[in-house]
């Protein structure tokens, strides 16, 4: 993985190399919509944007919406009319922002769709994300490992999914059962609820509170005489979630020990879980990374040349297949956080132990 080390020297995006900040688009005006300060990953991907763009001389127009459509429709068309050269959107919904985004070509503005994919609109230009897909794959691999890790199965386990109005939450779940469902095919796992599919389990707006109450329900329902052995989770508040439900009933005390647990975005909450042998792993997207791949796309959208892009196929969103620029994410679990967290200098030991 390749990782920023003076966004002031130069922006390295997949090896290469953009002008240094002198030579960059002067006076840009970039409007930032991010979804909500309820998750610490979308502040830290505002603040490594605001840092770059306005290191490279932008102009910057940062707003979370808190998870409110209305509150994020406005606060883009309001960037529309401030005279916005750029919009970088991580929707909270992708597929509410139709006007708006006519609006913004109506107005000569470009869209980059950031993280999570815009759906049903023709104006989105370019695309940053991480491998989605992938990140399923490696939530799957992780939990497998580790229930294989603690004996011979089968074994049994439930499923989580992300928000029914993420694309994203799609890809993460169609990933993990790449890996999970020829194994529940085979018997050796098995979803002692038989909830399966994102009409069942998706958890709407990553909501850790849903997450543990529909946990509650699983584990009063299907396990007051079963063992529960694992959980799928695709998102770190998620999993605080359902580690919560597990700890009232007794998992992680006495000889009931903790079920396997993944999660995704290696917030500080639980790598502390990790390391208290609470959460059995995450996947870490280094959001600093993304920001720069970000700013070289508008770097390109506004000298009318074409950023670098290493995907033209995965992202139909409904009108067309948007270009797109995917990162690798990475398992991160209790035998290696020090080195891709604290050695890649995403996180202070301070702020972990």
């Amino acid at each position: 993985m390749t990782y920023i080390k003076n966004a002031l020297v130069g922006l390295v995006v997949g090896g290469a190399v953009l002008s240094s900040i002198n030579t960059m688009a002067a006076n840009g005006y970039v409007g930032i919509a991010m979804p909500t300060k309820s998750s610490a990953r979308w502040i830290t991907d505002g603040d490594s944007m605001v840092t770059l763009f306005k290191d490279a001389g932008y102009k910057v127009d940062l707003q979370y919406a808190e998870d409110e459509i209305p509150n994020q429709l406005a606060q883009i068309e309001n960037m529309i009319v401030k005279g916005v050269d750029v919009l970088v959107i991580a929707a909270i919904d992708g597929t509410t922002l139709s006007n708006a985004l006519e609006n913004a070509d109506a107005a000569g503005i470009k869209v980059i769709s950031y993280d999570r994919l815009i759906k049903n609109s023709p104006y989105v230009s370019y695309y940053a994300t991480f491998d989605n897909f992938k990140v399923g794959v490696l939530q799957a691999k992780s939990l497998v490992n580790g229930l294989q890790q603690r004996g011979d199965g089968p074994y049994n386990i439930e499923l989580f999914g992300g928000s029914p109005d993420d694309n994203n939450a799609y890809f993460f779940y169609n990933g993990a059962m790449s890996v999970l469902q020829p194994m529940i095919d085979a018997g050796d796992i098995k979803v002692i609820s038989g909830q399966m599919g994102m009409d069942k389990v998706g958890t709407l707006r990553w909501d850790g509170a849903t997450a543990q109450a529909r946990m509650d329900n699983l584990l009063s329902a299907h396990y007051t005489e079963k063992r529960i052995d694992g959980v799928l989770s695709p998102y770190d508040g998620i999993s605080i979630g359902i580690l919560s439900s597990l700890k009232g009933v007794g998992y992680g005390s006495g000889n009931m020990t903790m079920p396997i647990v993944t999660g995704q975005d290696a917030e500080i909450p639980s790598i502390k879980s990790i390391l208290a042998d609470e959460q059995y792993s995450t996947i870490f997207k280094d959001t600093r990374e993304l920001a720069n791949v970000t700013v070289s796309m508008v770097q390109a959208v506004l000298n009318d040349t074409k950023p670098e892009i290493n995907d033209t196929t995965t992202y139909d969103n409904g009108y067309k297949v948007v270009p797109s620029y995917l990162l690798e994410p990475v398992t991160v679990d209790k035998s290696n956080w020090q080195e891709v967290l604290l050695g890649s200098g995403y996180y202070k030991r301070s702020q972990i132990e």
